[in-house]
């Protein structure tokens, strides 16, 4: 998958600014990571491959500037997404533009997605992308089959982890719900943030163990993770790490510290058995070396955390902004669980609650972009695209289209009641076969979550708040047996104790 890409923060109010001080600490745009997914897979076929300024006629814009190509274009429209929105909307599903003085076309249709996609083709492009920016080489070539052996075992490590710590996930989810419930008049604390330490914690213990039931352990892991996003999406963009010498040292100091916790947990765990089975468990049943058990617990690590701060924040967006949506999703739980624990048997139940994640999904456009290399030349739409042309899935452009979905701006779960848009999802990445094990895993954390909030929560928004970005929000409890949300980019929130 590629990744998501809400607007940036306002500026915090008072109360929150501590929160917001540090470059680090928000959630990355996720728009930041397609554009510089685009640079790295550029930068690849520019070394790899002979330049081609193959125009092909497929509709589009000519390069801008001689050197740059479109990239004035793209910093102009504020991001890619953004970039590519416009230039379909003018061109249609097929256009084409210039990076630097390589062609890049890009697809912002289903139909002509199912024409191009190769559902053969092993590589997850959000996984090549961190792998890249990581500097990690050992799966990104290689024997077909020994990528397929090793991607089986990942995600069937994420599988047999989740369904082994999924007590552990319930803890959590109940250890938040306390928290907000237990905050005292007038304390702020922002949302996603709260969230983000939601998803490492779930992410950390799920992947490495008990060792991170220390919260010195995950606030350290916070930290470094922090450290290595910001460059990510900062960095490695505008090429001002290697010019900056001191964050260039705190990036990798950050980096060398992640790695030197997942070889410590990797000795500690080999040839051990352990209550609870965890991913890297699973990655050293198989036959990957050092190196590679390193890579994939890094990428989970790195990529869950973010995928599932996502989702969880921007479904309980969409909770507070649909009364009706929440008091079925409300009276779905009461249904299934009664007074009763959640269980994996009863999340298979859940249907609506999964209908809310898929339309979260989509509405929010958690996943604006994805990317692949034209490596045989193709055809689509009677379009000839060139061998070795940078091909861009406008995923976001996609979830928006009104000839597939139905009043596409509308958050409406009870879409996916019908068969079509289920497939539609599936095809994009975000449901079935194609989608990617951290996906998998965000789903499973945010449908516990979002139960053991709605059977003890209401939330609606307060009247007076314009600005609809969940970015950072802040709590606080009130004097009227009411406990507000105050959310900074968001509209204010009531979260009424149901009694």
């Amino acid at each position: 998958m590629a990744a998501p890409g809400p607007p940036l923060p306002a500026p915090p109010r008072a109360g929150a600014a501590a929160a917001t001080a540090r470059p680090g600490a928000a959630m990355l745009d996720f728009a930041i990571f397609a554009v510089t997914f685009l640079l790295i897979l550029v930068g690849a076929v520019l070394y790899l491959c002979p330049a081609s300024r193959q125009a092909s006629g497929i509709p589009g814009l000519a390069p801008t500037d001689e050197k740059d190509g479109n990239l004035p274009d793209i910093t102009a429209s504020g991001s890619l997404h953004e970039f590519l929105v416009n230039l379909h909307e003018k061109y249609g599903p097929l256009v084409s533009f210039w990076f630097g003085r390589r062609l890049v076309v890009s697809l912002g249709s289903i139909d002509l997605l199912k024409q191009h996609a190769n559902p053969n083709r092993l590589l997850d492009p959000f996984e090549t992308m961190l792998k890249s920016f990581l500097r990690y080489q050992s799966s990104l070539n290689g024997d077909t089959g020994e990528s397929h052996l090793r991607r089986k075992l990942y995600e069937n490590g994420v599988t047999k982890s989740l369904q082994s710590n999924f007590a552990l996930i319930q803890k959590l989810s109940e250890e938040l719900l306390a928290k907000w419930l237990s905050l005292p008049e007038a304390q702020h604390v922002p949302l996603c943030q709260h969230m983000l330490g939601f998803a490492m914690k779930s992410v950390t213990q799920t992947a490495m163990g008990s060792s991170f039931e220390d919260d010195r352990e995950v606030i350290r892991f916070r930290r470094n993770h922090d450290a290595i996003w910001f460059e990510i999406g900062k960095g490695f963009l505008d090429g001002s790490l290697d010019k900056n010498m001191t964050r260039k040292k705190l990036y990798e100091d950050a980096l060398t510290e992640m790695e030197s916790t997942l070889r410590k947990v990797t000795k500690e765990r080999r040839g051990r058995s352990f209550n609870r089975h965890v991913l890297v468990d699973s990655l050293l049943q198989g036959s990957l070396s050092d190196q590679q058990i390193l890579e994939d617990a890094m990428i989970f690590s790195l990529a869950g955390c973010v995928i599932t701060a996502n989702l969880c924040t921007w479904a309980v967006y969409f909770l507070t902004t649909s009364k009706d949506v929440q008091q079925n999703l409300y009276k779905e739980v009461d249904r299934v669980l009664g007074k009763g624990p959640i269980t994996p048997e009863k999340i298979e139940q859940l249907r609506y609650c999964r209908q809310v994640l898929c339309e979260t999904v989509r509405t929010a456009k958690l996943t604006p972009i994805a990317a692949q290399l034209q490596e045989l030349e193709g055809r689509v739409d009677q379009h000839t695209i060139p061998k070795e042309t940078l091909v861009l899935y406008a995923l976001g452009v996609m979830l928006q289209d009104s000839s597939s979905w139905p009043s596409p701006y509308k958050f409406d779960p009870e879409r996916f009641n019908e068969e079509s848009a289920m497939k539609n999802l599936s095809m994009l990445g975000f449901s079935g076969s194609q989608e990617c094990p951290e996906l998998r895993f965000a789903y499973m954390v945010a449908t516990v979550l979002l139960t053991v909030l709605v059977r003890k929560l209401y939330l609606h928004p307060v009247k007076g708040v314009l600005n609809h970005t969940p970015c950072l929000g802040t709590f606080s409890n009130s004097t009227d047996g009411h406990i507000k949300v105050d959310l900074i980019c968001m509209p204010f929130l009531h979260l009424l104790l149901d009694l």
